[in-house]
């Protein structure tokens, strides 16, 4: 069962042609996990959404309504996600913009298996030069969504972005870290890389298991070094990765370890 709130009020979920996201890709989104009805770091993605609004300079309705709205669809799903979608409203000259906020819940089930990865140029991502939507969790996905489409017509299950100069930046939708001799490394956040909140529960449980970790920069062959490589997001959770290009990983103590505190934690 999907349901769908557009600024709070029940919905079949249709929203106008002329909508920003529709015509510009001009907008923010959140995605939020529920674990038995419950939304899983909801404060944490409330103020990652109030930041990429801040950038994209669109008024959002009052927290107190958004958690409402949130917690709302959450019970609904029981198990599933909850989105929560934000558009400038009409980008036709003349027209008054309204913000629209839709938030909408499905089913959603764990990601089973490991993860392989495909290592591909994101030419049009920052990589830590400063702009005006850096860190921001905007709409405009299509370059991410075409590096997805490449590694899976080249058997991956999806992709790995690097910079021109083979630095290791995330994935399309998901952070990465992997452990070297026993210390867990990501790239840092300088980078350019989203946010992301399953990360920084990752980096949180490593430190309450006494692990070392870095983040920093790191080129493509740092990966040869590597025992374990792991996938973050809020759909992945906490997903180990069996493959980056030739290199192959096996699924290590370290990733289940942490893998098991995270889903005892959100679940």
């Amino acid at each position: 069962m999907i349901r769908v709130l557009i600024n709070g009020v029940e919905s079949d979920g249709t929203i106008p042609v002329t909508d920003s996201s529709v015509l510009r890709g001009d907008g923010c989104f959140e995605v939020l996990r529920a674990y038995a009805g419950k939304p899983f770091a909801l404060d944490e993605h409330l103020d990652r959404l109030a930041r990429s609004a801040k950038a994209l300079d669109i008024p959002l309705p009052g927290r107190h309504e958004l958690e409402l709205w949130i917690r709302d669809l959450a019970l609904t799903s029981g198990d599933g996600a909850v989105r929560v979608l934000v558009t400038r409203g009409s980008a036709v000259p003349g027209d008054v913009a309204e913000p629209v906020v839709v938030v909408f819940a499905h089913p959603w089930s764990r990601e089973e298996g490991p993860a392989t990865l495909l290592p591909v140029g994101a030419p049009w991502h920052a990589a830590g030069v400063e702009w005006d939507l850096a860190g921001a969790k905007v709409l405009s996905y299509a370059p991410n969504v075409a590096a997805t489409r490449r590694a899976n017509a080249e058997g991956f299950g999806d992709a790995l972005l690097i910079t021109v100069d083979e630095v290791i930046l995330e994935g399309p939708t998901f952070a990465v870290a992997w452990v070297v001799g026993g210390v867990v490394e990501t790239p840092t956040l300088d980078l350019g890389i989203l946010d992301s909140i399953t990360r920084r529960v990752m980096l949180e449980l490593a430190s309450d298991l006494g692990l070392e970790v870095v983040e920093g920069v790191w080129s493509l062959d740092r990966l040869d070094a590597a025992d374990e490589m792991m996938a973050l997001s809020t759909a992945r959770e906490i997903q180990p990765v069996a493959a980056v290009g030739q290199r192959r990983y096996r699924e290590g103590p370290m990733t289940a370890d942490l893998a098991r505190l995270f889903y005892q934690r959100a679940g």
